[in-house]
């Protein structure tokens, strides 16, 4: 990769365009105009391109690809490019035998004249790596935050440049494929939130893996993907829902878990203003909840992802380690929409706790106006106290007395309430004391989890269960 990290973007567009087996068409809507132009300007582009649409005005695009009510979305993008690739295939049959044939498209919205939106599009590449075989398809969804129309168009056209060096020369290794992807595009200029592979060559590809390594590679802060696996872009899929997120570790998912989601998901229901068909509960994890002896294990990642799949949840995953950021990120994306957090009281302890935001110059009350502004509201799930065995809750909560105003003004305008229904027998279970009865080979830890996954835990003997054999 080193030689490749060397390589400009005119490098790359001449090392396809001298590639006589990779030929393809480009179709960029919007301000995604300039990844043909790379080509063009490398020299050679007629070994590599067919034809190139550009269409602007909204009527010309509705034209090709049928009216729509949203330009910039994936499924405009999934339009193009099943349009693209069957046009190019149908017209130059004669070509097949002895091309790999590509449908590049974009569909963009960059930065206005008044800088008052946030650029941002959808990019696809529809590809054979194998003459006359099956193509494969790579979707993403980027970010664009240079401060000026010309630079997002710039990093537009460097970036579909990679997207097409990448697919070709390095389809075969996840890493090598990232870094070419964002080569010469710093995270404060370009971030991907949304990746996803499919396609007879990515088989063993698992997206749920890709999503991980863009937040731990630093691509974006937050993705997200569903029960089937599906990798989704967060500001699309939460557009104009309620949320109810509950963060943890889940390993594993336990019965207290279940019933701190669905006693609080019953409450969350129940607000005036949430509408239970526009509402979506995701569990989401932490990279430093990931970490195991300060490295990230991507299979211990992914049973934690089975198990909760298994359970029909939406998993998050976020770089977010403090609260108050996974709110700002999420109220950012639901905008008017209710924002609902469930947490345990130990963990509402902790949010209280000032030492925690020295990092900001406003401190605690910089974090809270940030992070419980308009439309965010707490549920909160007691718990045993530790030191008499009693019932910890908002009842009896305690913290420092200078912050009693602070908490009874979130009381007050409804932020923070406490969760009422709860099953007092599942208090005493800790996901740290299943995990140790899980790897020492007892059987008393099957009790405390769901049936569901202690079947898949010793089914795919996840978090280091061994199944005993038989003589």
């Amino acid at each position: 990769m080193d030689q490749n990290n060397r390589l400009t973007t005119e490098d790359k567009a001449l090392k396809i365009n001298l590639r006589k087996d990779i030929y393809g068409c480009f179709a960029e809507i919007g301000a995604g105009q300039e990844v043909a132009a790379n080509f063009f300007k490398a020299g050679g582009s007629s070994g590599t391109i067919a034809y190139t649409h550009s269409a602007y005005d909204m009527k010309v695009s509705d034209s090709m690809y049928g009216s729509t009510s949203r330009y910039v979305c994936e499924e405009r993008l999934s339009t193009m490019i099943e349009k693209e690739f069957k046009h190019l295939t149908d017209t130059l049959p004669s070509k097949a035998k002895d091309s790999k044939f590509f449908a590049f498209c974009n569909t963009v919205e960059s930065l206005n004249y008044h800088k008052t939106n946030q650029g941002n599009g959808w990019i696809g590449m529809r590809f054979q790596l194998k003459e006359e075989k099956t193509p494969n398809d790579i979707i993403l969804h980027v970010i664009m935050h240079d401060n000026s129309h010309k630079m997002q168009q710039e990093a537009l056209g460097i970036l579909g440049v990679n997207l097409i060096h990448a697919c070709y020369f390095h389809h075969d290794n996840l890493d090598e494929f990232l870094s070419d992807l964002t080569n010469r595009l710093p995270r404060d200029r370009v971030e991907i939130d949304m990746l996803r592979f499919s396609g007879p060559d990515f088989e063993n590809i698992d997206n749920r893996i890709v999503a991980l390594n863009l937040v731990k590679r630093g691509f974006t802060d937050a993705t997200m993907f569903d029960l089937s696996k599906n990798v989704l872009q967060p500001a699309s899929a939460l557009y104009k829902k309620n949320v109810l997120l509950m963060r943890g570790r889940f390993r594993p998912v336990t019965k207290v878990h279940i019933d701190m989601i669905e006693n609080g998901r019953e409450q969350f229901l129940q607000e005036r203003q949430v509408n239970p068909e526009k509402t979506e509960v995701i569990f989401e994890l932490t990279l430093k909840d990931l970490t195991a002896d300060g490295k990230i294990s991507d299979k211990d990642f992914v049973d934690r992802a089975e198990l909760l799949g298994s359970l029909g949840y939406t998993v998050m995953i976020s770089n977010y380690l403090k609260h108050y950021k996974m709110m700002e990120y999420l109220t950012s994306i639901t905008k008017e929409s209710l924002l609902g957090i469930i947490l345990g009281v130990y963990n509402l302890n902790s949010i209280f706790e000032e030492k925690y935001y020295d990092n900001l110059t406003g401190g605690l009350l910089e974090a809270f106006g940030r992070g419980f502004g308009h439309n965010v509201k707490l549920y909160v799930y007691p718990a045993i106290n530790v030191e008499d065995g009693s019932i910890y809750d908002l009842s009896n909560f305690s913290i420092a007395q200078n912050l009693n105003g602070l908490l009874e003004f979130m009381r007050a305008n409804d932020k923070l309430v406490q969760i009422e229904k709860y099953n007092p027998e599942f208090l005493r279970i800790w996901s740290d004391d299943v995990l140790s009865k899980i790897k020492s080979g007892s059987n008393s830890w099957e009790g405390e989890v769901p049936d569901e996954v202690a079947k898949a835990i010793k089914f795919y003997e996840l978090f280091g269960y061994k199944s005993k054999s038989v003589n």
